[in-house]
């Protein structure tokens, strides 16, 4: 079974960055589009930022240019380096396969505030 541990989460003031780790089993984040998502107090879960297979990304437009998805194929991780948080970024962050997800991780709490 496929499981996803994410970590690296914090409070952070505005303006402030942090990067966050998944690690997957299975060595699975070379075979499958993995992302990160992002819950919202009271909100959805959303989709900020993917990375194919081949290295490929793409990223909601609230996130462009200030979040980088990235992975570390011998590590068998997975990560998300994000800069000038705001507090609209606060959330629960998740990583797992998209578009079809396998069960969720318990996330890692990022929250920006001054």
């Amino acid at each position: 079974q496929v499981q996803f541990v994410e970590s690296g989460g914090g409070l952070v003031q505005p303006g402030g960055s942090l990067r966050l780790s998944c690690a997957a089993s299975g060595g699975i984040l070379t075979r499958i589009t993995t992302g990160w998502f992002r819950q919202a107090p009271g909100k959805e879960r959303e989709l900020v930022a993917i990375i194919g297979r081949g290295g490929n990304t793409n990223y909601t437009d609230s996130v462009k240019g200030r979040f980088t998805i990235s992975r570390d194929n011998a590590k068998n991780t997975l990560y998300l380096q994000m800069s000038g948080l705001n507090v609209e970024d606060t959330g629960v962050y998740f990583c797992n396969r998209s578009p079809f997800v396998y069960p969720w991780g318990q996330g890692t709490q990022v929250t920006v505030s001054s």
